[in-house]
């Protein structure tokens, strides 16, 4: 089954004010895409529209295949030590081999700490392990990059290139630069 994402005129309301109206896209396997716009315009809404976690104002929201997102709630248990939050998750995701992602992401060594005591970094690539255990096609990366250094981004960057290079495609919303040469939708405050 190939990965698909599209939405058609989709229209996004926090209360009463419109965040925005008229969004399209489409996206297919291999395709990425990164949503820009100031503080405020609904780049986080239209992530969880996407996620079909929220219901749109307006519009229609299409997918094929599983959907991952990672967003500012990690969902990692701030007691547990790293390596039992993050098996956690692995019993339901069952991943392929999560030692390398592990590896790849520098966790290794944190594996014995607990989540409350490491730094936003280390586990925003906690989160992005859980993520890429998923075997999800469809990414959807809210602010993927805050808190991370270089080299982490660097990393991020790779993996979106993998898992689009495997079938993926990946949405991103961020307002740093991403690292890929990726096609940019600015979202613009409704009207």
């Amino acid at each position: 089954m190939q990965a698909r994402l599209a939405a058609t005129d989709l229209a996004c309301r926090r209360g009463e004010r419109l965040l925005f109206r008229g969004l399209s896209l489409s996206l297919g396997a291999g395709d990425a895409l990164h949503v820009t716009g100031p503080n405020g315009v609904g780049k986080t809404s239209l992530m969880r529209l996407l996620a079909g976690l929220s219901r749109p104002f307006a519009g229609r929201v299409e997918r094929t295949g599983p959907v991952a997102m990672l967003d500012e709630r990690l969902a990692l248990d701030g007691e547990a030590t790293l390596e039992k939050a993050l098996a956690f998750w692995g019993r339901l995701d069952r991943p392929a081999d999560p030692s390398s992602v592990y590896e790849r992401l520098g966790l290794t060594p944190l594996l014995g700490i607990p989540v409350r005591y490491l730094s936003t970094g280390q586990r925003k690539r906690a989160a992005l392990a859980r993520l890429a255990g998923q075997g999800a096609k469809i990414w959807l990366l809210d602010e993927p990059l805050n808190g991370l250094d270089r080299q982490a981004q660097e990393t991020v960057a790779a993996m979106v290139g993998a898992h689009r290079e495997g079938g993926g495609l990946c949405i991103i919303a961020s307002h740093q630069p991403t690292g890929l040469d990726i096609p940019a939708l600015a979202l613009e405050p409704a009207a």
